[in-house]
């Protein structure tokens, strides 16, 4: 999703938000991920503003007071960590482990295959429903390395496995993960 992604192409606005949409935010995140209220106050803290930036494909991105993209949120989904907030706090989303085997091919954008999640050296999460967003870790690797969605259940991934899994929507070195080290102003 974010392979191709151009700061000065494809952000197309951004906006301050007023503090009651904010509060709506957070209210939705604290909603979705219910681990974050504890660390909420560090990653959007109530008394600064923080940006929606709007982008091309029905993308928005949640820049902190500072300009770092904190949260996106695509077509299919509502707002998930970018990696950058992942690896600060890994505990937002659920895990899904790939063996060696997928890693390059997941740092070239690739949808994750199910065989990449039932082999030797794979750990899938069970009772993870469709359409659920998961942080993909690598065998061996201590962070995750992309962010996807659940293409099929991990029941439905385990009996089948055949296909995609998982559709690969933001990983480590794509033009967000670049576009978050730096702040947006």
């Amino acid at each position: 999703m974010f392979k191709k992604f151009d700061e000065k192409e494809d952000i197309t606005g951004a906006t301050q938000l007023k503090s009651s949409v904010q509060k709506g935010i957070r209210k939705k995140l604290l909603e979705n991920f219910p681990h974050i209220e504890p660390y909420l106050e560090d990653i959007l803290p109530k008394k600064e503003n923080f940006k929606l930036i709007k982008c091309k494909d029905h993308v928005e991105l949640l820049a902190d007071h500072t300009g770092v993209v904190r949260f996106m949120k695509t077509r299919n989904t509502d707002f998930v960590p970018t990696l950058r907030t992942l690896h600060k706090y890994p505990f937002l989303l659920p895990h899904q482990q790939v063996d060696k085997g997928a890693i390059k091919f997941i740092l070239n954008g690739s949808a994750i295959m199910c065989p990449g999640l039932t082999s030797p050296g794979a750990k899938l999460t069970a009772t993870v429903p469709k359409d659920a967003v998961v942080a993909i870790m690598a065998e061996g690797k201590e962070h995750a390395l992309a962010i996807g969605q659940m293409l099929m259940s991990s029941e439905e991934i385990q009996s089948v496995n055949k296909g995609y899994g998982v559709e690969n929507i933001h990983y480590l070195n794509d033009g967000l993960w670049h576009l978050a080290e730096k702040s947006i102003n």
